[in-house]
């Protein structure tokens, strides 16, 4: 093999690498891309409002039982906060809640007033988190 195969072969090597590399760079934004849009969480701020978010529900859905614990019944989202069952305002926007009650159970759920994902998010009282659009 002459030095200038040899040359030219490392080369192409050295530019097959270049090429894989960028090509999976490219793959990995758009997978975290698509990702990060479909959790509604695509800038910093959304990241850390869907997370304040789902730490509020499993609050909220947490003193729901131990207001059934005491009381025997489930409670409106204003009892529990007149009670001082939780310290959670009724919002974190662009979220606000509301809490559904039966006899057997409760859900407590956010509701976002701007366009974007996720529209909803809720919990039960199986503490099972769910989200909607």
């Amino acid at each position: 093999m002459s030095i200038a195969e040899d040359l030219m072969s490392r080369v192409f090597g050295f530019l097959s690498i270049v090429i894989v590399l960028a090509l999976g760079m490219y793959i990995y934004s758009q997978q975290v891309k698509s990702a990060t849009a479909a959790g509604g969480q695509s800038t910093p701020t959304g990241a850390v409002n869907i997370t304040g978010v789902r730490s509020d529900l499993l609050s909220l859905a947490s003193a729901e039982r131990n207001y059934f614990a005491q009381q025997g019944k489930y409670a409106s989202l204003e009892d529990l906060i007149s009670e001082k069952y939780v310290t959670i305002e009724r919002s974190r926007p662009p979220y606000s809640y509301e809490i559904s009650t039966t006899s057997s159970g409760f859900q407590v759920t956010a509701t976002r007033s701007t366009p974007g994902s996720p529209a909803k998010i809720w919990i039960d009282e199986n503490m099972q988190m769910q989200s909607g659009d």
